[in-house]
């Protein structure tokens, strides 16, 4: 999965470095699991300014926006701006103007967006969110309904997905909208870096408890993933499936849609692309034995999925290999 994390000058501190720790924390777990795989998740850091600093004044290594790569998924963790009246001028500053732009030019070329605490009102103030369910930052949520009466607020929800935008609540809902993402693509990956990072058995951590979405990422549908990486090659039967898994079709397929908002088959896919692309950047295989390690009959099939579900072709993969690594 590709994510381009969009730091704006002030970027509040715990906000950017929990994206940022969540998703190096995903890939080293991962690696360790996995040693010969390639990281599952490749980020980019992006600002609309070449200095971007945090709230604390730290300085941010970021890549201008105009040349990042087209993602997955583009992030705004929440500007440093608590109060409204720090917030309501911070949404006029040229350079969170141009960041509503960005968004609304890659989100018509596509690109899911994802936004928490403060950055849902840079999503918001962009439109973009419009006539979508969203949440925000519990104390601000009677500014956000009133500032944006199109947008269908939940503030009683800690992460809120929507088509195709996800919104999260305060300060450590940015791991929650972290692991949601982590689940998109691996729920065992998603609660082995909850375990790591946010669970502890000790009495001084009782507070934090595996976020609602993960806890519902229960044992069947992480054993699902594993049987179906397994089995890429062999393609996909949900009779095979439930079976594996001692259940029924009926209970698989809804267990699933539950958890990961897709169809198994559609994951199945997902986890085929995933393999795909890896074996495309990182081996000299052509891509009719790439398309056979992955379950397709053709290289001409796997070509017309990358390109549906990726934007891309298989040379565009093939050279982007270097940077992925």
């Amino acid at each position: 999965m590709r994510l381009t994390v969009l730091a704006l000058d002030g970027v509040f501190d715990t906000a950017l470095c929990a994206v940022l720790d969540a998703f190096t924390t995903a890939n080293e777990l991962a690696a360790m699991s996995e040693p010969d795989t390639s990281p599952r998740f490749e980020i980019e850091l992006i600002g609309m300014r070449r200095d971007v600093r945090t709230a604390l004044g730290m300085r941010v290594p970021v890549k201008p926006a105009s040349a990042m790569t087209r993602p997955d998924w583009l992030i705004v963790p929440a500007p440093g701006t608590k109060m409204p009246a720090q917030l309501l001028p911070a949404l006029a500053r040229r350079d969170v103007i141009d960041a509503m732009e960005l968004l609304a030019h890659h989100h018509a070329d596509g690109v899911k967006i994802a936004a928490a605490c403060i950055g849902t009102f840079v999503l918001a103030e962009s439109g973009l969110l419009d006539d979508h369910e969203a949440t925000t930052s519990w104390w601000l949520a009677p500014l956000f309904r009133q500032r944006y009466p199109a947008v269908r607020l939940d503030s009683a929800r800690m992460l809120v997905p929507s088509g195709e935008f996800a919104t999260a609540g305060a300060a450590m809902g940015h791991l929650d909208l972290a692991l949601w993402l982590m689940n998109q693509t691996s729920p065992a990956l998603a609660a082995t870096v909850a375990r790591y990072l946010l669970v502890d058995a000790r009495p001084s951590q009782a507070p934090y408890m595996i976020p609602d979405h993960l806890a519902r990422a229960d044992p069947m549908v992480e054993r699902f993933e594993r049987w179906a990486r397994a089995r890429l090659a062999q393609g996909f039967s949900l009779d095979a499936a439930a079976h594996a898994l001692a259940t029924s079709t009926r209970t698989l397929q809804r267990r699933i849609e539950a958890v990961l908002g897709k169809s198994p088959l559609s994951y199945f896919q997902d986890l085929r692309v995933e393999r795909a692309v890896h074996l495309l950047r990182t081996s000299r295989l052509d891509i009719e034995a790439i398309a056979a390690e992955v379950g397709y009959v053709d290289g001409a099939t796997l070509r017309t999925l990358l390109r549906r579900r990726l934007g891309r072709g298989v040379k565009e993969i093939r050279s982007g290999g270097a940077e992925a690594m």
